[in-house]
């Protein structure tokens, strides 16, 4: 089996209540996705999605996705789309870097594997763990009211893991307006649900110790991501009062066996296109386990294309390990693609059809912007 075709897309995918607010002011409205669909020479199609959350969450952006995406898509052309190592290797000897642009087109090549094979791509990765996948939301910065509201609406959806957002300026509220966010977000808080208080690298220990100090005691919570570098965030560690998940810091295996070697962290945030699709994924989900971290299965954000792949990750991931995994659909007003996968009774079931389990929609997908290879 060979790669004799890739073509991208790209689409524009709005935001769901119009505006999603991050720490340092950054405000989101739509989200650019990159979309690869591979085709073998017998015809056999994959599809992945890269979709950078904005250009200030790590070093990633939509058109340097699609940029790099013209570097790496020739140099896999005629390679076994099943050889997952050696076509990793390839991207990385075609290109230094650049996880988000190889997410796309690693995903798309696990997707024809598992075709392939006739199996649902979670049975790929180690056997599918039976039982629904635990779904967490993602709450934008907002007014504690707001907040609150936000997360009774995800509770009667279905979802049982609430991600909250925090991290506002001084001239916001600062540490008290965090603290009164989190309070308000948990003050509901249901048996067998799990919060993270994320911060997205946006807090000084300065600012994350004075919040921490205006919390009452017994608030059950995880702080996610509070600093942008690693000796803040041990510093951090050292007078911490909660568990410290860490997410934009830990991108490589590298990365995470130095967050394993000085304890910085209870746990870690693995995200597909952050840490470059399913390849390295499997790495470093098998590097975490080892060494007894907590994990949520997620993506910076996307489509159903991004969703079916996190669910498959999450499907074959140990429950004792496994706290959530994220939904996106529920961060976007645009479907790309069919996924039978509903949220019901606090998870959802990755699909049971061979491969990632989508079916896209041409007429969103629209033409492709690139193509590389022979006709399709």
């Amino acid at each position: 089996m060979k790669i004799a075709r890739i073509d991208i897309y790209q689409v524009d995918l709005p935001v769901r209540g119009g505006v999603y607010r991050l720490s340092g002011g950054r405000e989101f409205t739509s989200y650019d996705a990159t979309i690869a669909r591979i085709t073998t020479a017998c015809g056999r199609i994959g599809w992945g999605e890269s979709t950078p959350f904005g250009a200030t969450y790590v070093a990633a952006h939509a058109a340097g996705t699609r940029a790099a995406i013209d570097l790496l898509a020739p140099a896999l052309i005629g390679m076994d789309p099943r050889q997952h190592d050696r076509l990793w290797e390839k991207m990385q000897t075609t290109l230094r870097g650049h996880r988000d642009a190889r997410t796309a087109l690693d995903v798309a090549c696990w997707d024809i594997t598992a075709q392939a094979a006739g199996l649902p791509l979670c049975d790929m990765l180690g056997g599918r763990v039976p039982g629904r996948v635990p779904v967490i939301s993602s709450i934008g910065g907002d007014t504690p009211e707001a907040m609150r509201a936000k997360i009774a609406a995800h509770r009667a959806q279905g979802f049982i893991g609430h991600s909250v957002k925090i991290g506002a300026a001084e001239t916001e509220g600062g540490p008290a307006l965090d603290a009164e966010r989190i309070r308000a977000c948990l003050a509901d808080r249901q048996p067998g649900e799990w919060f993270l208080a994320d911060a997205n690298n946006g807090l000084t220990p300065e600012h994350a110790l004075r919040m921490l100090a205006l919390l009452p005691d017994g608030l059950d919570f995880v702080l996610e991501a509070p600093c942008a570098t690693w000796r803040e965030t041990q510093s951090l560690r050292a007078r911490s009062t909660v568990p410290i998940l860490l997410d934009e810091l830990i991108q490589s295996e590298g990365d995470l066996i130095q967050a394993i070697a000085n304890d910085s962290c209870d746990g870690v945030g693995l995200k597909v296109s952050k840490q470059g699709g399913v390849t390295p994924m499997i790495r470093q989900r098998s590097i975490a386990a080892a060494a007894g971290m907590v994990m949520s299965i997620q993506d910076t954000v996307g489509s159903e294309i991004s969703c079916a792949t996190i669910l498959h990750i999450a499907q074959s991931t140990p429950r004792t390990l496994l706290r959530c995994a994220l939904d996106p659909r529920t961060m976007v007003d645009l479907s790309v693609a069919h996924l039978d996968a509903p949220v019901t009774d606090g998870g959802v079931t990755a699909p049971a059809t061979p491969g990632l389990g989508i079916t896209p929609d041409m007429q969103v997908l629209g033409d492709a912007v690139a193509s590389y290879g022979g006709r399709s």
